[in-house]
């Protein structure tokens, strides 16, 4: 009995005075670095003089950047042209989820293609 004691006291101090260190875990598309982040939007097509939007949203984004990000994460824009057609929407957010790995898509443009990746 005291030798069991002795055991679990000594496997007790042991792990005690083992370093602690949390693992950082984040989500996809979010590294110690950078936060990759999907947008899709009409730069061909009828709706193509709206894709001003999306260069807007990227030239924000580099002025972020150049101001050192979010949390010192860069902001790293992936946007796609979906001409303003829901199945190229749907095909765009795939490769972006999928292929791309991004964090999120922020700022689709329009109801029918938002409408279409809703889900």
């Amino acid at each position: 009995m005291k030798a069991a004691l002795a055991l679990a006291a000594a496997l007790a101090a042991a792990c005690l005075s083992a370093p602690v260190s949390a693992q950082k875990s984040y989500g996809p598309g979010v590294s110690d670095t950078e936060i990759k982040i999907g947008n899709t939007m009409p730069y061909s097509g009828p709706a193509s003089p709206l894709s001003i939007t999306g260069r807007v949203i990227s030239a924000y984004f580099d002025e972020i950047n150049e101001k050192g990000g979010v949390g010192g994460r860069k902001l790293n824009l992936i946007s796609l042209d979906d001409a303003f057609s829901p199945p190229k929407t749907m095909e765009a957010a795939r490769r972006l989820v999928e292929g791309d790995g991004v964090a999120f898509i922020f700022a689709t443009m329009g109801t029918a293609p938002s409408s279409a990746i809703a889900k």
